[in-house]
Formats: C-alpha cells, structure tokens, sequence
C-alpha cells in the first residue's frame, strides 16, 4: 500500500485487490475470534453463580484463553500472507492496521 500527499490534496491510497480481499478476510476473522473471546468469558463468568456449573465455567475460561492465544496467531498469519504479494513499487506490503 503506498500514500502519497501533496499540499492540500487528500491522502490516496494505492492496494492491488487482492491486498484488499485479504485485508478484509483476516479482519473478519479477527472480529469473530473477538466474538468468541467475549462470549467463552461472559457465559463462563455466569456459570460461575452456580457452584454446580462452575466446572463447565472454568473450561470456557480456558476456551477463552485459547482463544486469546489465536489473536496473534491471526495476526501472525496476516502479515506472512500480505508480504508474500508484491505491491505496486515491487516491493512487500506490510502496511496497515493489525487486526
């Protein structure tokens, strides 16, 4: 991805398609592991009211984490796969938000 800026002009930004089709797909996987993350600790902080289902808390807890675990992993994933498609001056695109 490139920028260029001159004066007063607004800020262009340059991404071949497939750039943006991958952007697009590990953000939507990023948003639904944050998803899970949130519902594994929620439902196990509500199981753990009851001391009959704090058990099956403790291993949504642990879900959770390894859910958290994921997060990097995506991001991990992401930049390995962008830097592998060349940009407009030839070189590596690694620019942009981690998810």
């Amino acid at each position: 991805m490139s920028a260029s800026s001159g004066g007063s002009a607004p800020l262009i930004f340059t991404m071949g398609r497939e750039e943006l089709v991958i952007r697009r797909r590990y953000e939507v996987l990023s948003i639904v592991n944050d998803i899970l993350v949130a519902i594994w600790f929620l439902v196990g902080s509500i199981l753990f009211f009851s001391e009959a289902t704090t058990y099956a808390g403790t291993w949504l807890f642990v879900l959770g984490s390894v859910e958290l675990l994921i997060r990097p992993m995506i991001r991990l994933a992401r930049r390995v796969h962008l830097q592998r498609l060349p940009d407009a001056r030839g070189g590596a695109t690694e620019d942009g938000p981690d998810f």
